[in-house]
């Protein structure tokens, strides 16, 4: 087992992973920006490393800064947590080549899954459904057309790199087409230096589903169930719950089998995420997978009690799996509080906290690495807290919600509090009848 875990990463999910070493009894070393000095991360570490401005590009992403970190704490072993370089390969090989564990899949798999085209050639190898599209990038706008045309309307134009929504664009209609085209290769170029684009056929009314994953490095694979994550704001998830109040058993089974193919086939070590798309007849598609820990990972851990963080660190380690696959027992729901303020078009909202109270109670999880006095920085993502509420059923766990967003206290700045208050009273949401479109229209209201 690792001496010293270095963590390449900051915030909720810094600390959180702080909180499984100490318990497995390994040293942590916390990195930091200069914007991130105060941070909790920084306090429970054992040991922390400034290694840069408040820029991403100069400290987060900067990888010899956090290898320099890396040699003067002898640290054994790296935890990349999510975002920043949790899917870069070429960290993966640095980490390799230092001697170092990098606590994730081999660059490999990450270059093999992290491309959309490679993943998705690499699923129909293995017998996984996909969507229609595309098998290579598009050459050119003419060509685009072409398939959009043979395919039929309405398409979706994507970055072979993306993520979090960007480079991506929904066409309706075929005189739309190279506006967007055109749109969407700009907006991936800047993004992620890299204008490939591909098409694919758009699901109307689609359900977004993820499988949890594990493999380890002796060919075990096995599925934690699935989370449904389909309460989305351009692309960007705030709702995430465990199961799918949308999913049959039969349908549940078929997709962890999907997911367990997948991971086998790449022969994956880590923890990961099978990410599906389900139309609203119930026919599920491969639309990629995150080859990292998940913001979301804490849904799957409450409702089959089970630490994601602490698997991680065994797989790393070399030690199997059991190779169980896992089912919900409980319902679970996270709320994501963002710093932004709904009322304006969910603007960030930086600054100082004023004042702070979490949730607490029977079934109620808050991850935050927030406090009273602590200063937002405005370089990071929005996120300053995750607020996961568990029962025995769906109805039992959506009152929960309602008490714990109550009861959650935040003043200095702007939340996505009174937005969760409101979807929870919503009907569709409590019925179950939403999809990842069910915000376009959602009318959200003052509070009283």
């Amino acid at each position: 087992m690792f001496k010293k875990i270095l963590i390449a990463n900051r915030g909720e999910i810094a600390l959180r992973i702080i909180r499984t070493c100490r318990e497995m009894g390994i040293k942590t070393v916390a990195v930091y920006s200069t914007a991130d000095r105060e941070s909790l991360h920084v306090r429970f570490a054992d040991e922390a490393v400034c290694i840069g401005p408040p820029s991403s590009a100069q400290s987060y992403l900067e990888i010899k800064r956090i290898m320099a970190a890396v040699e003067i704490t002898n640290a054994d072993a790296i935890h990349p947590g999510y975002g920043f370089l949790a899917e870069n390969a070429e960290f993966a090989e640095v980490c390799n080549e230092y001697g170092v564990k990098f606590i994730g899949p081999t660059p490999e798999q990450i270059r093999r899954m992290g491309d959309k085209i490679t993943a998705k050639e690499t699923m129909i190898a293995a017998g996984v459904p996909v969507i229609p599209g595309s098998k290579d990038l598009l050459k050119s706008v003419e060509e685009g057309m072409q398939l959009a045309e043979d395919m039929g309307y309405p398409i979706i134009l994507k970055a072979t790199a993306g993520g979090g929504g960007k480079g991506m664009r929904v066409v309706w209609k075929a005189e739309d087409f190279e506006d967007n085209w055109n749109k969407a290769r700009q907006e991936s170029k800047a993004a992620f230096g890299n204008d490939g684009i591909y098409i694919e056929k758009f699901i109307e009314e689609p359900r977004h589903i993820e499988v949890q994953v594990a493999g380890d490095q002796f060919g075990n694979a096995c599925h934690m169930s699935e989370r449904d994550c389909s309460i989305q704001r351009r692309h960007q998830k705030l709702v995430e719950e465990s199961p799918s109040p949308f999913l049959t058993e039969e349908l549940r089974i078929a997709m962890g089998e999907a997911a367990i193919k997948a991971t086998k086939f790449i022969n994956y070590e880590g923890v990961g995420t099978v990410e599906f798309l389900v139309d609203k007849h119930r026919n599920f598609y491969f639309m990629e997978m995150n080859t990292r820990i998940q913001v979301e990972h804490t849904v799957t851990e409450e409702v089959i009690d089970f630490d994601l963080i602490k698997e991680q660190i065994k797989i790393a380690a070399g030690i199997p799996i059991s190779g169980q696959n896992y089912f919900p027992t409980m319902h679970a729901i996270e709320c994501r509080i963002n710093a932004e303020d709904v009322y304006k078009d969910f603007r960030p909202s930086a600054g100082k906290i004023t004042s702070f109270h979490s949730s607490k109670g029977h079934g109620v999880r808050v991850d935050t690495h927030v406090y009273a006095g602590y200063m937002i920085p405005p370089y990071y993502d929005s996120m300053i807290a995750k607020l996961i509420c568990r029962a025995r059923t769906r109805e039992e766990c959506i009152v929960k919600m309602q008490r714990a967003l109550d009861e959650f206290i935040v003043e200095g700045v702007k939340t996505t509090v009174p937005f969760h208050k409101q979807l929870m009273r919503d009907e569709g949401f409590r019925a179950g009848n939403f999809h990842t479109g069910f915000l376009e229209g959602f009318d959200l209201q003052p509070e009283d």
